[in-house]
């Protein structure tokens, strides 16, 4: 099978990280997968929501958005009643998968807030946004330690994510939009930096997938988190040392 940009089946798509994006926030990146873009930002507050108040133990939380011109056709805001269902789910994912890389009762009470702000949408956004997002969270703990509000680091693992699927009866990974639109299924896979599996998040489409290609999609998804993986200690660079407990 030909893919649509031409790459193997096991091939990502050109990954880009700029660290640093928002000099305002405690960590930032903008990622790019291909064509997809999505900046990542993480800020910190002191304060926990009210579930955690007095107990010692922090929170991370993700927020996620497409914004308008990120698509073909114009996508309209998320106005007064928040953001989609969509969005929903892909925020909570996103938060799940982060939460994972941390152990919060090292956090202490303070709150760390994942905004993933989808610029240009390719397909693979929301695993482009936990793996921009994890960098723009370690960079936001390294400043927090590097500050003196922490002594000790709270994260435990490094995370990442790929998109992959079943297209025209091929096993792919790093699916671009006009692959992710026809795929027979489609599976996200969110994995530690060590390699075990965080979440598995898949749909048959068009068809049922078998069991031996849903093993062919994680044995695609274990390549692709080494590489990206690599991606992002080169990113982080001396903090990551600093700040991943593995």
């Amino acid at each position: 099978m030909s893919r649509a940009d031409g790459r193997a089946q096991e091939e990502l798509r050109r990954i880009t990280v700029i660290p640093d994006f928002i000099p305002t926030a405690d960590g930032s990146v903008l990622i790019g997968c291909g064509n997809t873009r999505v900046l990542c930002t993480a800020m910190v507050e002191d304060k926990v929501p009210p579930f955690l108040t007095g107990t010692g133990k922090g929170w991370l939380t993700a927020e996620y958005a497409m914004l308008p011109a990120s698509t073909l056709t114009r996508k309209a805001r998320e106005g007064r009643k928040g953001p989609d269902g969509r969005s929903v789910e892909i925020q909570r994912l996103i938060g799940r998968s982060l939460r994972a890389a941390f152990d919060l009762t090292k956090l202490g009470e303070h709150t760390i807030t994942i905004d993933c702000d989808v610029i240009q949408a390719d397909g693979g956004t929301r695993t482009a946004s936990i793996t921009g997002g994890f960098i723009a969270a370690a960079m936001a703990v390294d400043k927090m330690m590097r500050d003196g509000r922490l002594t000790e680091s709270p994260v435990v693992r490094g995370i990442n994510a790929i998109s992959a699927g079943v297209v025209h009866g091929e096993v792919c990974v790093d699916l671009c939009y006009a692959e992710d639109s026809r795929a027979d299924a489609d599976i996200n896979v969110v994995m530690s930096t060590d390699g075990k599996l965080i979440e598995v998040q898949g749909t048959a489409e068009g068809a049922p997938f078998t069991r031996d290609e849903l093993n062919r999609i994680i044995d695609l998804a274990v390549g692709a988190n080494e590489k990206l993986t690599k991606i992002q200690k080169e990113a982080l660079g001396e903090a990551w040392e600093q700040v991943i407990r593995e």
